[in-house]
């Protein structure tokens, strides 16, 4: 599992009444084996720099418009998170809609971007949208990559080729917090699994990033107290 943190994240995203959620699994041997079952992992990792890629939706005249990973992150600090596929039923009923709801509130805490991405065309992306009736001011995007480039790129591709329900090669549920574009948190979940990525989570990673700097702040000025006063 890949998760949490670094240091120089969020200081301005203040508290959410959320829940706490562990970062880190632990997997157990079967009776029949020793050896443990390995965690999930990605490319991608908490320090690193999101790697550039163009992904792209509908506007409201039906044209595609384009944005790449770059121009979303660079001096900002932004929110990205995938979903396995649109119209599937825990993206549609929980992930996406609790964005939607603490959207204002995050970029009122200092979010600049919030965008969900999802391994379907344009034309799927935009119907989704309608469908959970998302309007165009309710601060977050719904990006296509089509083909997958951004989700190779960080290593968390989904191969449901083997399911019935004809989804093929999609993106792992994720959400991760990057600031001008450097990953400082990365919440990668297991197939068919949602107990990391809400928004909930979110904003309890924020809590702790805001209470661990309250903390170092706090010793360097105890520190320099004691150095003036020795």
């Amino acid at each position: 599992m890949v998760s949490i943190a670094s240091a120089s994240s969020l200081s301005s995203l203040k508290t959410l009444p959320l829940r706490l959620t562990c970062r880190s699994r632990r997997f157990s041997p079967t009776r029949s084996t020793a050896a443990a079952v390995p965690s999930i992992s990605a490319s991608i990792s908490v320090g690193d720099k999101l790697p550039d890629a163009t992904l792209s939706y509908l506007d409201a005249d039906d044209e595609v418009q384009t944005v790449t990973i770059s121009s979303l992150t660079a001096g900002k600090k932004a929110i990205l998170f995938a979903v396995p596929g649109a119209f599937t039923l825990t993206c549609s009923q929980k992930h996406v809609p609790g964005f939607v709801e603490k959207a204002a509130e995050l970029k009122s805490k200092g979010v600049d971007t919030i965008a969900c991405v999802s391994v379907n065309n344009v034309f799927v992306m935009k119907a989704w949208k309608e469908n959970l009736g998302i309007k165009d001011d309710a601060g977050l995007l719904l990006l296509s990559d089509g083909n997958g480039d951004f989700t190779r790129a960080l290593g968390v591709e989904l191969d449901l080729s083997d399911k019935p329900v004809g989804l093929g090669v999609r993106s792992r549920r994720y959400a991760l917090l990057a600031e001008d574009g450097v990953v400082k948190v990365m919440n990668l979940e297991e197939e068919g699994a949602f107990t990391l990525s809400s928004v909930e989570d979110m904003g309890w990673v924020g809590l702790v990033l805001m209470m661990w700097r309250v903390i170092m702040t706090w010793r360097v000025g105890f520190y320099f107290c004691w150095v003036i006063s020795g």
